[in-house]
């Protein structure tokens, strides 16, 4: 959701990639649904890990900044790149997988997250520049 939306708020302003600490989980379906009540598309999205990452090319080093959304990506990302200077910021995000009993409180939890995103995002970055 923190990759959809950084694309749709900041557009090419900013080389955006999102990494989680394991890659063995397909898009969850209530993300994709939360995403795209705002337009955007989440479907054909893969979560992929940091050595992953890594291994397509993208250099931890060439990076700003991490944005780690929960404790163990934090821990991951201060490990990875201990010996790089850029700055790793840790935002408390609710990680809604597993609330709720029925459709709609799932669904309303993953809003809550997506919303704790947006928010953390402009407050950070700034008003949006793109739809």
């Amino acid at each position: 959701m923190a990759e959809a939306l950084m694309k749709k708020f900041y557009g090419q302003r900013a080389y955006v990639q999102s990494a989680g600490v394991h890659n063995d989980m397909e898009i969850d379906g209530f993300a994709v649904a939360v995403c795209d009540e705002l337009g955007m598309e989440l479907s054909r999205h893969r979560s992929r890990s940091f050595e992953e990452m890594q291994e397509w090319g993208d250099d931890l080093g060439q990076f700003d900044l991490i944005i780690a959304l929960s404790p163990a990506s934090q821990r991951m990302a201060l490990e990875l790149t201990r010996f790089f200077h850029l700055d790793v910021e840790y935002w408390p995000i609710l990680d809604p997988t597993g609330l709720g009993e029925t459709r709609e409180a799932k669904l309303a939890a993953y809003r809550q997250a997506r919303d704790m995103i947006r928010d953390r995002m402009i407050a950070r970055f700034g008003p949006p520049t793109e739809g």
